[in-house]
């Protein structure tokens, strides 16, 4: 399967990339460049997932790229989710000492370098959430369903996790996909949980500069 290809590819990648060069310096979100190259490897992503494994097929259906069946409803759950991700995942992090691993945030503010922040904010969260959640909630999902549910939500999850290349902070990705995937099957879109992710990762990137 195609998809189950690719995501081991980026598991792999990032993995193999972290066990040779460890963590990014400290002010890898405050560059340019940053944000260009993940601009770029989230467009080629895109396409293969898009126009590769998405090739022939309706995307709306296929990508759950359709109106929630009630957006009110749907903004609850996405709420709730963004609330449960943040305790749950939270607390994990704590609890494993986890929070640093990644190394993408910075340790304070810069207000000198402020628009290449934004510019890796835009990426990270927006662009980053997007991509990720067609990959995961979007097409993971459609591929997985056939083998039930609540499989489907658990083996999306775990990929998601691992796809990151992190240790001690997947189990909390796991829950992150956990949470999302729900959410994805609970609203029949995949729009609130790109919405949670976005809202999460752009919360965590004004966190770490505002304390």
């Amino acid at each position: 399967m195609g998809w189950l290809v690719l995501v081991a590819a980026l598991a792999t990648l990032n993995y193999a990339g972290r066990l040779s060069g460890g963590k990014p310096e400290s002010d890898v979100l405050y560059r340019y460049e940053t944000a260009i190259g993940s601009v770029i490897i989230y467009a080629i992503l895109f396409a293969i997932v898009f126009f590769g494994i998405g090739r022939g097929l309706p995307k709306a259906e296929f990508f759950a790229l359709r109106r929630p069946r009630s957006w009110p409803s749907a903004l609850g759950w996405a709420l709730a989710g963004y609330v449960a991700i943040f305790i749950g995942a939270g607390l994990l992090l704590i609890a494993l000492d986890a929070g640093e691993e990644q190394g993408l945030t910075p340790e304070g503010w810069d207000s000198s370098r402020a628009g290449a922040y934004a510019a890796n904010f835009v990426a990270v969260a927006l662009v980053g959430p997007i991509v990720e959640e067609l990959l995961y909630r979007g097409a993971g999902l459609a591929l997985l369903l056939r083998f039930g549910p609540a499989l489907a939500v658990v083996v999306t999850a775990i990929c998601f996790g691992l796809g990151h290349g992190l240790v001690l902070a997947l189990p909390a990705l796991v829950v992150f996909g956990l949470v999302t995937g729900f959410i994805r099957l609970r609203t029949d879109s995949i729009y609130p949980a790109m919405l949670v992710h976005c809202a999460f990762n752009g919360t965590s990137l004004i966190v770490a500069v505002a304390t």
